[in-house]
Formats: structure tokens, sequence, C-alpha cells
């Protein structure tokens, strides 16, 4: 049925929660400009080796006027140690799902305009995650290569051993049918060579592109050899030498009109079946999502006014809405495509969790993919709730949400924490797509809460000792404990840290959330012709 708002638009209340909203917007905005403005003084520097420079490449790689949806774009933010007003977000990278030739591909981009496109802390984990997407996904994976590898001066065991696993992957995406392309801008040397070597296709471009287990320099430190870069892994060498090559480009737009050529000759959307025809618009701008929710999580709203401004026509079916009234669960379509939608209006209780439990495996038994809104403190406690059996019942909301087989599609738009967020398919449990909220916090508890626990346990523990409480200390511990979680929670940082695909602008939620779950119809409809080791080069 349709959804009758309560939401008055324009009112004190309405613009002051916008205000807010868009104070946090403009920060992500402004974040995210960084490493474009960055990589932008590298621009002259191209020109005269005659190169596009990172984002010209992508814009000519991309088809004109079509959606592209970047991931990770904050990763890696105050993830090596930097202060917040120096952080560059992006990790050197530029990663999304976008289309090329009329086929929805995985596209992962070195940003070669920042450190020569070396990696940080955080790369290894975007390009995993990207990876793994595209496998799950079923999506052509194209790189445009152009990085100088690890940054020695930064060197970490842990980053090596873990780098690994992006050569491993890109074996698991040919071996699973789904091809993979690279095309070498510039240099990808040492482990950054198997990039294109493990690649099903490789374009390299003539004078520029360069692929060596070791470039000149590390050559004459292990060998006394002095070599040339060119002789050594250019493109031109690896086209009539060692055939790492399969096409010679001039230069960076025809090595990226040859990337178009293959997957158009891929044929990879005969399988899929048309898209449902145009839906209803929602009744309530999606516009207006920015007044709708507090950036305060412990300011309430009714869930439902999120939903409202997101399905097709603000029309949704209540699944027992007054049964574990706190967590609402609704059938309802976002583009034509039918949705179940899990929301949060308060702490999951046990009915509330014995209700999603059911509510998930309806979905699962129906086919219809899953959406998650998190805004929730967690699983109620306390004697009643735990004699109630909250651990059993959410317990069973936690399987239910780990063994369902239809997409899952995650946004945290407020507070997730402690298990709440496990029962509402968090990071952990590996939802197709998670997005959040500039508003959104993450973690096991909020600050205060962790801080007024411990301040209750040292006021117990002196009761005990019978020694006087020490209340300056008590306070400076009280501020620590909730700084520090508070540090850990934002939706900016934890974003750095890839524990998310990328922090959103509420408005844009239903046209990601299309986005998305067109991207899992895709998948789910296309058949692959995996083989047992992928395609190797002979």
């Amino acid at each position: 049925m349709r959804f009758e708002t309560k939401v008055i638009v324009g009112s004190p209340g309405f613009e002051t929660r916008k205000q807010e909203m868009l104070g946090l917007i403009d920060r992500l905005r402004a974040l995210e400009a960084r490493a474009p403005q960055l990589s932008e003084q590298r621009r002259e520097r191209m020109k005269e080796r005659g190169q596009m420079t990172p984002r010209k490449r992508l814009s000519a790689l991309l088809d004109p006027g079509l959606p592209f949806v970047q991931l990770h774009s904050l990763a890696g933010y105050m993830a090596d140690g930097e202060t917040e007003e120096k952080s560059v977000p992006g990790s050197s990278l530029i990663a999304g799902i976008g289309f090329v030739s009329g086929t929805r591909c995985m596209i992962l981009v070195d940003d070669s305009g920042i450190k020569a496109g070396a990696m940080g802390r955080m790369t290894v984990d975007v390009v995993l995650s990207v990876q793994e997407m595209a496998l799950k996904q079923k999506l052509p994976f194209i790189h445009l290569v152009e990085s100088a590898g690890a940054n020695l001066m930064e060197y970490q065991v842990s980053l090596w051993a873990h780098g690994g696993a992006m050569f491993r992957n890109l074996a698991r995406l040919s071996a699973a049918g789904i091809p993979n392309i690279a095309l070498l801008h510039g240099p990808s040397t040492a482990g950054g060579a198997y990039m294109p070597g493990l690649a099903d296709y490789v374009v390299g471009v003539k004078k520029n592109g360069m692929a060596a287990l070791a470039g000149a320099a590390l050559v004459n430190a292990a060998t006394g050899e002095t070599a040339n870069d060119r002789d050594l892994g250019g493109s031109e060498m690896h086209a009539a030498t060692s055939g790492l090559v399969e096409y010679l480009a001039e230069d960076d737009a025809h090595g990226i009109e040859q990337v178009r050529a293959i997957v158009g000759q891929l044929h990879w959307n005969r399988d899929s079946k048309p898209m449902p025809i145009d839906a209803e618009a929602p009744l309530y701008a999606p516009e207006e999502l920015a007044g709708v929710v507090p950036v305060d999580y412990r300011i309430p709203y009714d869930v439902r006014e999120v939903v409202a401004r997101i399905v097709d026509g603000s029309d949704f079916l209540d699944f027992k809405p007054d049964f574990g009234a706190a967590t609402v669960c609704m059938q309802a379509a976002i583009h034509g495509m039918a949705v179940g939608l899990i929301g949060n209006n308060g702490p999951i209780d046990p009915a509330g969790a014995n209700k999603a439990a059911q509510f998930i495996q309806l979905c699962d038994q129906s086919d219809t993919p899953l959406i998650f809104l998190n805004n929730t403190t967690g699983f109620m406690v306390g004697t009643q709730y735990e004699q109630a059996g909250m651990i059993k019942h959410g317990s069973k909301m936690i399987q239910a949400v780990t063994n369902v087989e239809v997409p899952k599609i995650a946004l945290y738009i407020g507070a997730s924490f402690g298990a709440g967020n496990y029962g509402m398919s968090g990071y952990a449990y590996e939802p197709d797509f998670l997005f959040s909220w500039p508003n959104a916090l993450t973690g096991v508890m909020g600050g205060e809460q962790a801080a007024r626990t411990m301040d209750v346990v040292a006021r117990a523990g002196a009761r005990r000792k019978g020694i006087e409480v020490d209340e300056t200390r008590l306070k400076a511990q009280f501020d620590a404990i909730k700084a520090h979680f508070d540090g850990q929670s934002d939706a900016f940082y934890t974003s750095g840290q890839c524990l998310d695909h990328g922090v959103i602008d509420p408005r844009d939620t239903r046209r990601i959330l299309g986005f998305c779950l067109a991207t899992c119809r895709e998948a789910r409809q296309r058949s692959l012709k995996p083989n047992s080791y992928g395609v190797a080069r002979f």
C-alpha cells in the first residue's frame, strides 16, 4: 500500500536535518576531490610523454551517458598515519562499475598522477575487493595499468604477503570464464608484471607501456647487467618477442579503442534478459532524504520514511508490522525489480529477530533480493530479553542472513552497532554491495556507551577494594575511551579502511540501489564456461 508521509518538507526540523546532512555531503565531496586535484598536477608531464591522464583514460573507456558507480573512493583515508588535512583518499586507484561497448564491466585504473601509481597500505584491499566483486557478479575485469608497484620506502611484509592474492584472483577470474583485460599505459614491474601476465588479453602502448619482473635499476643491483627498460619489457618487445602483448597500440587513445573492441567481441550480454520497463517514481522525492534522517542516530525517526523515497510509487507491503515493531520488514520494488527491505526503528528485540529471520527465508524462497537499512544500536539486553531468548532468536537472524542465497545489499544509514550489524548483513556477512551514508557510525558500540560501561566497571572495582574513586582520573578515562571508539566509527574513517564499498549521498540511494540490483540480476542470468586453470599463454 502507498505510504503517507508524516514529514513536513520545509519545516524548521526538516531544514535543520537537511543542512546538517548537506554539511557531511560537502565534506565527502571535498575529500573525493583531493585525489583528482593532486593527480592533475602531473598533467603536463604526462602530456610531454604523449599520455592521457588517468581520468581522461577512464572517460574515453566508458560509454557516454551511461552510469558509472565508483567504489572505494575514500580508501586509504587516514590509513597511513597522515593527518586528516593531508590525507589523500583513493589509494592511487580509481575503481568502479561502468559500461564499455554496452557491457557492464569492473574497471580498475591506476592513478599514475599520484606517486606514479605506487601502492599504499589499502591499495591491495581495494584491488582484492573489486576482483572478488567481479567474480561474484560475473563482470569482465578491465585494468588500465601504470604503476610503480609497491612503495619500497613503505615496505611491509604483510602487504607483500596479502598482495599475492591479487594475482590469485586474476587466475580465478579466468578459470571461472570471466575475461580480464589489461592495457599497459606505462610501467608494470616486479609483482605488478603479473597483472598483464595473468590477464586474458593484453594491449600494450608503444614507447610507454612496459612490463618486467625487474626494471633496469633492480637488474643492475641484482646481476650487474646494464639493461635498457624498453629491451627488458617494452610493449614492442612483448608484442614481437615474448608474446605477452596481443595488441600493440600507437598511444593511449588507440589502446582504449582496442580494449573497447575486445569487450564488444565478447558478446557478454547474449544471456541477459531486458530490464523491466520504466517504473513509477516514488511519490516523495529521493532528494528529500537529506532532510528526513537526523545526523544524530539517537534521534528517532520512522525508517518507512526512507523506504517511501526509494521504492517505486512509495508503495510497499509491511510484513507483521505489530510484531517486533522496531524491526521493519517490507516488500516492494525498485526500478521494477522486486525487493525485500529490512530496516530498524530501534534495537532488535527477540520478536523482531524472529520476524526478520522468517522474512529473510521467505525472500530466499521467492528469489527476492534483500536490502538492509542499518540503524540500530544492536540486540536488546537485560534480564527480560535474555529470558525471552535474545541470544537464541538473534542467532536465528544471523543464521538466516549468513545462509540466504539471494543478493544482499546493505546500507549503513545511521548506527550499526554490535551484533545488530551482524544480523543486518554488515561487512563480515559479505553483502553483494555495502554503502554508507556520511552520517553512519559502525562499531561494537557507541563511544559514550563504551565509556559508561568502563566507568561502571571502574567504580565497582573501587568499591570491592574499599578505595575512594578518583573522579578526575575517571573523567579522563571516560573522555579517552569515548574519543577512541568514536574516532573509529565515523563513516569516513571506516570507508578509508575499506569496510564498505564507499560513502554515498543519501539522495543517490534509489539510483545506486537500482544499479546494484541490475548488476546482481545480470549476474544471475549469465551462464559461464569455466575451465580448470584459466587461459594460459603458450
